[in-house]
């Protein structure tokens, strides 16, 4: 009994922690208020840091000192009301985002990512269960929402009717959606708002850095695999184990038409295989233009891939790709009768994003003004220097990273928002120590992912509470933290492991065309 109340002590503990912090909107308020008044500090008290950046390298300060600029001058004032509308509209995320929102929005509206689920889960062999629950898990972030209303509780369904305890359904599920959060085998929406907001923050050390939505697809795709093995491990041998069998053998009416009501039509599955082929088609069109070796999208100079127009229109190809199929697939199931749904379907996703909308327009401001102040150039040498001084191992300085985005993560987890308050800090003291900003995004995707079903911060947490609770009646955030525990340590445990492997063992760029280290000197 005394270390249940250690527990609940804990668990509390982090509960208060996390409900401290406010909304991110009035926490990008008070950074920026904070910033205001440290800028006009850091003027009137002459801080300053000589450039390390060679003459001649992208961005050095004329002169070679950089001092902090207030923004409650005169001067500063003019430049905050003449800007704040282009620092929102200007924003690298916010077009991308939406871009890429009206294909998903389609493609979502349509029904095929439910039925593509759908289909992954119940078709699956039932040794294979588990794992393709697993990734159908990981697949569904593509789709926002979807995995935690419609995955979870059928995995959890899908378990009971196997004889199977359906918290290990529920929590397999959990794992997939939410711890593996980050990988994908596609392009979603995720990958251009953050490569957004690293690019903004590369461009503190170097003006003309970019950062593509596909800077991490390679260790990404790949660690779509590891999820789903880690997922399957730990279902398999810790957490079904120790919860035991379940105690109703019999399923619910309300189970029984879940299930029912989730096989996957003939109509929709001639869907799927249309959208499957029209994919394809849009595959083969795209290889065309970047296979031969004069492809009109390779880079025109030097006849690559890499930094060619592709990459550079990434965000346009992932538009096609979720809004043909999704097109095709509404259409042949019925879903779509006319081009009217395939409209509503994009307003309808871009409706969906108010308050992304919100958030990223304090976040534009604060990140601007932090870049102005040249506040954060200042703490970035003086701590790119003090990781220059300690000699400190490439591996040790990132699981370290990692580390501490996972305990961020804890009390504020929206990754978005998160980033958008660490990128500026971390991403330039990490280039101007050598990595390349693709690397840095890549090792807190990791931190970011794998605590997101531990912290009860997760906007989605108390409905996994609920979902809980049907099965188990005096289940509540113990409950659930006690089953995802063994997935957070071991997803954060062997992520990082193979991450340090993948980069500074084998070499591997992290996503096409990404370099793994950054020379301030050469800009590259």
């Amino acid at each position: 009994m005394e270390m249940k109340a250690k527990k609940n002590k804990l668990l509390d503990t982090l509960e208060w922690l996390g409900n401290a912090l406010p909304h991110p909107v009035i926490l990008f308020a008070i950074l920026i208020a904070a910033i205001l008044i440290s800028s006009a500090l850091g003027a009137y008290f002459g801080l300053s840091v000589a450039d390390p950046r060679p003459e001649g390298a992208p961005g050095r300060v004329p002169g070679g000192i950089i001092y902090a600029q207030s923004l409650l001058n005169a001067e500063g004032i003019r430049k905050i009301l003449s800007n704040v509308v282009t620092n929102f509209t200007g924003f690298a995320p916010l077009g991308t985002v939406l871009v890429a929102m009206l294909g998903v929005g389609i493609a979502d509206k349509a029904g095929l990512f439910s039925s593509a689920m759908r289909l992954i889960v119940l078709k699956a062999p039932t040794q294979l269960t588990t794992p393709a629950i697993v990734f159908a898990g990981v697949m569904s972030n593509t789709a926002g929402e979807l995995g935690y209303v419609v995955l979870i509780p059928l995995a959890a369904v899908i378990f009971h009717s196997l004889g199977r305890n359906p918290l290990a359904g529920l929590a397999a599920a959990f794992a997939g959606v939410s711890g593996g959060y980050s990988a994908n085998l596609l392009l979603g929406t995720v990958d251009p708002l953050l490569s957004g907001i690293t690019q903004e923050a590369a461009r503190i050390v170097d003006p003309t850095y970019i950062v593509g939505a596909e800077a991490n697809w390679y260790f990404m795709a790949f660690s779509t695999f590891i999820v789903t093995g880690l997922g399957w491990f730990v279902t398999a041998r810790i957490v079904e184990p120790q919860l035991g069998p379940y105690n109703q053998s019999d399923m619910s009416e309300e189970e029984s038409t879940m299930v029912s009501s989730a096989e996957v039509t003939s109509l929709e599955k001639k869907g799927l295989v249309w959208a499957g082929l029209s994919f394809l088609v849009l595959s083969a069109i795209v290889a065309v233009t970047i296979i031969p070796a004069d492809g009109i999208l390779r880079n025109q100079t030097t006849g690559l891939v890499a930094n060619s127009p592709f990459f550079k229109s990434i965000v346009i190809f992932i538009f096609f790709f979720f809004a043909i199929p999704g097109a095709v697939y509404g259409f042949v199931t019925k879903n779509f009768t006319s081009s009217k749904d395939i409209v509503n379907a994009m307003s309808g996703s871009m409706s969906a994003l108010g308050l992304y909308l919100v958030i990223v327009f304090f976040a534009a401001q604060f990140i601007a003004f932090f870049n102005w102040t040249n506040l954060g150039q200042i703490i970035v040498v003086h701590g790119s220097n003090f990781l220059t001084s300690i000699k400190i191992n490439s591996m040790l300085l990132f699981i370290g990273f990692i580390l501490i985005c996972a305990f961020i993560n804890l009390m504020m987890s929206s990754a978005s928002a998160q980033w958008a308050v660490t990128a500026p800090i971390f991403v330039p003291m990490l280039m101007l120590a050598g990595y390349a900003p693709e690397t840095i995004q890549a090792a807190y995707r990791i931190g970011d992912s794998a605590t997101n079903i531990i912290t009860p911060m997760m906007s989605y947490f108390g409905l996994i509470v609920a979902m809980a609770i049907k099965y188990k009646k005096d289940a509540g955030i113990g409950t659930i933290l006690a089953m995802m525990v063994p997935y957070s340590v071991i997803f954060l445990t062997a992520w990082t492991i193979i991450f340090c492997i993948w980069v500074f063992v084998l070499g591997i760029p992290v996503g096409p065309g990404s370099a793994i280290y950054f020379s301030p000197a050469t800009g590259q």
